[in-house]
């Protein structure tokens, strides 16, 4: 599998009536992949390289564990190991590659499991905004997704799924380009699931997220929404007025009513509150892929239940909404 080979994913965009898009989507992803937009993206690059070829690989992501097997020497694996490391911090996972295990610092196969039994991707179209590593996209295609486009604009993210990518095969029908929802077009209308998980607190305005993922469904398309909320059955929103969990860019957390509002309000219709579930230190937590500060860090060391600058601590919802 070649760095960054898009060409599958365009041509059949294309073969769908949107080639516009698909050569739009071209040409801000070359202008992303530059060294101006990270200076580490060289060296990553070097690691991705470094990454030992095995024609045997076979991908498995029916387990926590996105697990790569196949025919690796010692030596191999010692090299492996190492250029993974480069890739660091891992947040999403985990992830198991021909031996060598990744501990990420989200156990993401937790929330997953919440949310796969409520959610039908067989044959499925799947845009996964806000995808970091594609983590999910693994999970989705082993659901029956026919395709997923992931779309995240950290370039370290995008390392991390090209690592594991390099191994999945000439077919592989899922993707990741270093971009945001900005880049949807109005009345899109292509896929048939759109996940966004983690997302929309990060928005100035919730809002227009919402709409811009409505508009990426195609008529009947279904939304999956993982965000954060904050307790209670009043219309209310918490805006920090500096930093939540020591994050700066968290705008609006609205209560679990006020979200199904604002879906009403943006066009959903048959919204189902799949999970409601306080995150802890046992689904996120530093690890030794990803040694930054985490959860524990970031709440009060008196009362799990504040976080370091007093305000509720992380409760987050899943949700499924259909296009209206």
């Amino acid at each position: 599998m070649k760095l960054f080979d898009r060409d599958s994913l365009y041509s059949e965009l294309s073969a769908l009536g949107h080639a516009q898009w698909a050569q739009q989507l071209r040409e801000k992803t070359e202008n992303a992949l530059t060294s101006e937009r990270h200076g580490k993206l060289l060296d990553w690059i070097k690691a991705w390289e470094l990454l030992p070829d095995v024609p045997d690989s076979v991908l498995d992501a029916s387990g926590d564990a996105v697990t790569l097997t196949g025919t690796v020497s010692d030596d191999e694996t010692s090299r492996l190991a190492e250029s993974l490391r480069e890739f660091h911090p891992w947040r999403k996972g985990p992830f198991e590659l021909f031996g060598v295990p990744i501990d990420t610092e989200w156990r993401s196969c937790l929330k997953w499991n919440r949310l796969a039994s409520h959610v039908n991707l067989l044959n499925r179209m799947v845009l996964d905004v806000g995808c970091g590593n594609g983590y999910y996209g693994w999970k989705m295609l082993n659901a029956g997704a026919r395709m997923v486009l992931g779309l995240d604009p950290f370039l370290l993210f995008l390392m991390q799924f090209e690592a594991v990518r390099k191994y999945a095969g000439p077919d592989c029908s899922h993707y990741v380009l270093p971009l945001t929802d900005a880049e949807l077009p109005d009345k899109l209308g292509l896929f048939d699931v759109t996940f966004s998980m983690g997302v929309l607190y990060h928005r100035t305005s919730p809002i227009d997220h919402l709409q811009a993922l409505r508009e990426s469904l195609a008529p009947g398309g279904v939304l999956v929404l993982e965000t954060l909320v904050v307790e209670g059955e009043q219309l209310s929103v918490l805006v920090p007025e500096d930093r939540y969990a020591k994050m700066r860019n968290v705008w609006f957390i609205p209560s679990v009513p006020m979200l199904l509002l604002w879906l009403r309000r943006c066009g959903f219709r048959e919204m189902k509150v799949i999970d409601v579930s306080r995150t802890t230190v046992q689904e996120q937590r530093r690890t030794d892929w990803m040694t930054f500060e985490s959860l524990g860090d970031f709440l009060d060391p008196a009362d799990s239940t504040q976080t370091i600058e007093g305000h509720p601590s992380p409760i987050r919802v899943v949700v499924t909404a259909k296009k209206g």
